[in-house]
């Protein structure tokens, strides 16, 4: 025969039917949009390195809170910055402290909206790691993994209390889903919900994130308790152990770089799966646009498709707002 019986193209030849044998869908609440409250600031200060973010004053949390839900957006994830930083981060225990009360000034103004918080102390550190330091005897300096954890369980449980659907640890110490998972039961919050960062490498792509959130390390770097880039067995590891501690969802950060892992990952586990597109992956394609290299609302739609269609169920995503427009929310 002079032609072929088989022809997939058949199934692309209109929008109609490339939307009806589309495999992955990509909706606004799957999308969910990290945002950065300062307790100093009165007015919103934008961020140099991530074009259309900003630091925001706790002030305007209500109306971001309305804005996003009307725009079907799935939910937030909140970052602080507090008025003062200590070697402990003690201010990220106050209940007075930036991510608590934009916490309960976005329920208030959108209860369906799903409120998520970092539970980390780079963020009110003033070495910047995420941890309580201590100096061993042979003078090196390193995180105390059971020092800290006991500061996070303490930490989600002011979140959980703020009125926080789900609390998400970011500081990969050992054992600490398990150590926030009591501690929010013995509170009689056992309805708080943990999103675990299972899987988080030590990356280069964090670097405008650490503009946003002051919490760049003073000194040295965070390979000693994130994971090493070249370890993807590993991965399948830390997301079962803290599946077995009682996480009721995983993520793998960051994104792009390892949707190798992401797609392993989610053949191992039933639970909820997340994958944070950081702040690298955002500022990059930026900046590509910027340079005329690509088209940035192609970029955005092909990155957060790509990302779902390896396994992701939500994303965690800079670009949630301008995606959800695309989407015609």
């Amino acid at each position: 025969m002079g032609f072929p019986l088989i022809r997939p193209r058949r199934l692309r030849s209109s929008a109609a039917l490339r939307d009806l044998v589309r495999e992955t869908t990509l909706t606004p609440n799957r999308l969910i949009l990290p945002l950065f409250f300062h307790a100093a600031i009165k007015e919103p200060r934008p961020v140099d390195t991530m074009p259309g973010v900003s630091q925001l004053p706790v002030k305007l949390a209500a109306e971001v809170a309305k804005n996003l839900a009307g725009r079907g957006i799935g939910g937030v994830i909140l970052f602080g910055l507090p008025a003062t930083k200590d070697p402990r981060g003690d201010s990220g225990l106050d209940p007075d402290g930036p991510v608590p009360r934009a916490v309960a000034a976005m329920k208030a103004a959108a209860p369906s909206l799903i409120v998520m918080t970092d539970v980390c102390v780079d963020e009110y550190t003033d070495h910047g790691h995420c941890g309580v330091l201590r100096t061993l005897p042979n003078g090196v300096v390193e995180v105390d993994n059971d020092a800290t954890i006991d500061i996070l369980a303490r930490m989600a449980i002011v979140h959980a209390r703020a009125g926080a659907d789900i609390v998400a640890p970011s500081d990969m110490m050992d054992g600490r889903v398990g150590r926030i998972r009591r501690a929010l039961d013995e509170s009689q919050l056992e309805n708080t919900a943990i999103l675990s960062y299972a899987v988080k490498y030590a990356s280069a792509f964090y670097g405008p994130f650490r503009d946003a959130a002051d919490c760049a390390p003073k000194f040295g770097d965070r390979a000693g308790y994130q994971m090493d880039p070249g370890n993807a067995r590993e991965a399948l590891r830390e997301a079962a152990l803290d599946e077995s501690e009682g996480a009721d969802m995983l993520m793998v950060k960051p994104a792009l770089p390892y949707l190798d892992v992401l797609r392993e990952v989610r053949n191992h586990t039933t639970l909820p799966l997340a994958a944070y597109n950081v702040s690298g992956e955002y500022a990059m394609l930026h900046a590509a646009a910027a340079a005329g290299m690509l088209d940035l609302d192609r970029s955005i739609m092909e990155v957060l498709t790509s990302i779902r269609r390896a396994g992701a169920d939500f994303i965690l995503t800079y670009h949630a707002t301008r995606a959800a427009e695309l989407l015609g929310a």
